[in-house]
């Protein structure tokens, strides 16, 4: 585990150097596990929109690591006054101050540092992937795999290439950018505890989490839950809908996978911000009972940081609908991100096709309710892997060489729908509250 700051309004930070020396123990712990066995490979996959600026000859970080739920560059960003249309066709994504070119570009214009370092030809930034690289692999490769790149909204999605129109619209010096290259790569050598280790892989979490179970299914909806939330499909090519966004979520020499992706940034976030707002310090035990036990919630319009897909209001104003003490309140939360990931779910169902199945993971794929309620309220079976950390199994796999064979641990449970039409009549009312205050809001 590693801290979070929060040091200002729509800041969240973590120490660069605790992270390389997290994953150094972690990656030591492994190695004390496997006796004398030494192993063949590594990867590494980490949040994707989270940034850090550094030194290219010391190493030494100059800013915090900048994280994926930090907001501080909005009011920067909405000046550009980028076109969204143009900008999603480019990079898949929308204009959002999570992504990392607004975050960078404010390192190069408020830290000192970072300007005299871009000023003297040592500056690296990049996403956290990279950073991490740099600092753990003994070549120091300055690299980035395409889906961290993808999400620094610098990255042309069609020809995987640093888009020239874009580093100049954000006044971004391409020289201290990564070089890109694929998912399986040559990245360099692991030093642990006198073992060399090379690391062949490199995903972000959301991607590397559709790979748990083998490649991904183009019928299937794939929903990780955990700080945020995250519906993803298979499309074979990138294909571009309205509120959603446009990824590659892997590629090697064989393949290219794209995904149509909708990302839910108040989950277990929103969970815990509503339980400290509701003084229910020890939730996590109650709430599978609550959600099971509280028929008729209120509803909660979820814009904890920053209404994402479909939507996109990034100042969107959170507020609760209706009587409830403080469970009930929590479960009204709990049923938010449901009905954001539906909402997300029929988007891409209207570009891909009706899916037929949901594979959750992810820690709030635990909630036995949550998951009854994704079926209910889609209409779909929702599988839950016995092993729900899907982020590491999906490295492994192709860590593997992505083989024929790649066994469950054990079958998923399965969550059949039923029919629940107090559920379906709380989700229409909620759809109708948001888009009611999103037109206020853009008024």
């Amino acid at each position: 585990p590693v801290a979070t700051e929060q040091p200002g309004p729509d800041r969240v930070e973590h120490d660069p150097e605790e992270l390389v020396t997290s994953l150094r123990e972690a990656a030591a712990g492994a190695l004390g596990q496997l006796d004398a066995r030494v192993p063949v490979a590594a990867g590494l996959a980490t949040q994707r929109s989270t940034i850090v600026c550094w030194d290219r000859q010391s190493g030494v970080a100059l800013t915090p690591a900048i994280s994926w739920q930090d907001r501080r560059a909005a009011a920067e960003l909405e000046a550009l006054g980028l076109d969204r249309a143009d900008l999603h066709r480019r990079t898949g994504l929308m204009p959002s101050p999570h992504y990392g070119a607004s975050k960078l570009r404010w390192c190069l214009d408020h830290v000192p540092a970072v300007a005299a370092a871009g000023d003297a030809g040592r500056l690296a930034m990049g996403p956290l992937a990279s950073f991490l690289l740099y600092r753990l692999l003994t070549e120091r490769p300055l690299l980035a795999d395409p889906s961290n790149g993808g999400r620094t909204l610098l990255m042309n999605l069609q020809r995987r290439a640093w888009d020239e129109t874009l580093l100049q619209r954000f006044h971004i010096p391409g020289a201290a950018l990564p070089r890109l290259v694929p998912s399986r790569h040559d990245f360099g050598t692991l030093r642990v505890d006198g073992a060399s280790i090379p690391l062949s892989v490199v995903h972000g979490d959301q991607p590397a989490a559709l790979f748990a179970d083998g490649d991904p299914e183009p019928e299937s909806v794939y929903l990780n839950l955990g700080t945020g939330a995250f519906a993803q499909r298979l499309s074979p090519a990138p294909v571009f809908a309205d509120g959603l966004l446009s990824g590659l979520a892997a590629a090697d020499d064989g393949r290219a996978f794209y995904t149509l992706e909708g990302t839910v940034n108040g989950a277990d976030r929103a969970l815990k911000w509503a339980a400290a707002e509701l003084g229910l310090a020890d939730y996590e035990s109650d709430l599978c009972r609550w959600l099971a036990a509280i028929a008729s919630p209120p509803l909660f319009l979820n814009g904890v940081a920053g209404l994402a897909a479909p939507w996109w209001v990034p100042d969107f104003p959170s507020r609760f609908l209706g009587p409830g003490d403080a469970p009930a309140r929590l479960v009204a939360v709990a049923e938010s991100i449901v009905f954001l990931l539906q909402a997300n779910m029929g988007r891409m169902a209207e570009a891909l096709g009706p899916a037929r199945r949901i594979v959750c993971s992810g820690g709030l794929a635990a909630l036995d309710g949550l998951c009854q309620r994704l079926a209910d309220l889609s209409g779909l079976p929702v599988q839950r892997p016995a092993q729900t950390e899907a982020t590491a199994r999906g490295t492994a796999y192709w860590l593997a060489g992505r083989p024929d064979h790649w066994p469950a641990e054990a079958p998923p449970e399965v969550f059949d729908p039923v029919a629940n039409p107090a559920l379906r009549e709380r989700y229409q009312r909620w759809i109708e509250a948001m888009e009611r205050d999103i037109a206020i809001k853009n008024e």
